[in-house]
């Protein structure tokens, strides 16, 4: 969820705090100003033209961040610090011009002294250290992403050669499998379209390619979010039901997994298209963003129920099965194993900031749930398919296989000789 703001913050480096590229408050105030400036500069030579005996010296200017209006030969004019360029508990600072017969002045102060009272160098240590920071992370995401890619690519390859092991079960991790390959395509599709040209106006940007590079993304998060919940309530009913019809479960749980995100998705393009239809439809500020936040909310806090619950039913069988009290150490830790086993599956790690805004912890949000999130495909791959002792059986079998035939083959072209 917070892919946008590392990559904008890695570029520019501030903090998170409301939208999803935190310069682009700043980029779209001084837009907005520069246009009211604009207006008023139309309005003041129409006013001129009509009185050709104006006594003003100096015209209304833009300067790219202030408006200066209209002033007489001689008389200076003082603005204070944008409120948005402001840094907290910055003292006051007046920024003054004066309206000679050649124009307007140089300003008293850059905006720069006005609006940061901290020392330049400082500053620019400080923004070193943020790019480092986010440049490392973006590094670690990039070859944890790949990393599960590939791993996925290659359990997803398992399971289709050795077929005696598809069945319910695996035919649900393969969808889940698939969300992650889809999940980590979209992380790096999103980076090659909205972030590979640096000198690209991130901010006013807003083309078919980008929009559809985010709502691709949005779909494979929530494909992902709804498959990891599927994986949950199918583990909660088979320890709970015990009928067997469960290929019908499994087309619910389809319709649950790839058609829930894609009714959602479908909803929040149409309502974005008629009435948020700015940029590249990134901004996590907009009302329609709580579209896709709420069912992945509602997924979240129904698999950590599911997650408490399965853990609850997996302690009284444990305590079931050792009555004599004698293997307890024993018992325990397999409690353990089993327990946590299931947080990577059932992605219980998102509930950690499930409920806090968008701009709280951004430093813990970032290491969480990027680069902890773009490691998860590579720890189900491993726990459900290379660790999984089905998987490993299949795989001895094979491998006896291959080698007794090599060497019946070896025997057969020693024996040819004497044969013919």
């Amino acid at each position: 969820l917070h892919h946008d703001c590392l990559v904008s913050v890695w570029r520019s480096p501030q903090t998170c705090l409301e939208t999803t590229h935190p310069e682009c408050s700043i980029v779209l105030h001084l837009l907005e100003k520069e246009g009211e400036c604009k207006l008023q500069m139309r309005n003041t030579k129409a006013l001129s033209l009509s009185t050709p005996n104006n006594t003003t010296g100096c015209l209304v200017e833009w300067d790219g961040v202030s408006c200066w209006p209209a002033a007489l030969n001689g008389e200076s004019l003082s603005v204070s610090c944008p409120l948005i360029l402001l840094k907290p508990d910055s003292p006051p600072a007046l920024i003054t011009r004066n309206c000679t017969p050649e124009g307007w002045s140089k300003p008293s102060l850059p905006y720069y002294k006005a609006c940061y009272f901290e020392d330049s160098s400082e500053e620019e240590e400080e923004t070193g250290d943020k790019q480092n920071y986010f440049a490392t992370v973006k590094i670690i995401y990039t070859v944890g992403y790949g990393l599960s890619l590939a791993s996925l690519f290659i359990a997803i390859l398992v399971f289709c050669i050795f077929r005696k092991l598809l069945c319910i079960r695996t035919s649900i991790h393969l969808n889940l499998f698939s969300t992650f390959i889809l999940r980590g395509l979209a992380v790096f599709v999103k980076d090659a379209v909205l972030f590979a040209d640096e000198s690209m106006d991130h901010c006013t940007v807003s083309t078919v390619t980008c929009k559809a590079a985010v709502t691709f993304f949005q779909y494979c998060v929530l494909a992902n979010f709804f498959w990891l919940l599927v994986e949950g309530l199918y583990l909660q009913t088979l320890l709970v039901f015990t009928f067997a019809q469960k290929r019908k479960l499994f087309w619910l749980y389809s319709g649950i997994g790839w058609g829930t995100p894609s009714v959602t998705i479908i909803i929040w393009t149409l309502l974005k298209s008629q009435f948020d239809n700015e940029g590249c439809w990134d901004n996590l500020d907009s009302a329609l963003w709580w579209i896709i936040k709420t069912p992945i909310l509602l997924s979240v806090f129904i698999n950590f129920v599911v997650f408490v619950n399965i853990s609850r039913i997996i302690i009284q069988k444990t305590k079931a099965t050792d009555q004599n009290g004698s293997e307890g150490l024993q018992v325990y830790r397999r409690l353990a194993r089993s327990t946590l086993l299931l947080i990577p599956l059932f992605g219980v790690h998102y509930v950690v900031f499930a409920l806090l805004p968008e701009h709280v912890g951004v430093g813990a949000r970032l290491s969480l749930e990027l680069v902890l999130g773009s490691f998860q495909g590579f720890i189900v791959a491993l726990l459900y398919c290379f660790l999984n002792g089905e998987v490993q059986n299949e795989i001895r079998k094979a491998m006896k296989g291959c080698r007794s035939q090599t060497e019946n083959n070896v025997f057969n072209l020693a024996t040819q000789d004497y044969v013919a």
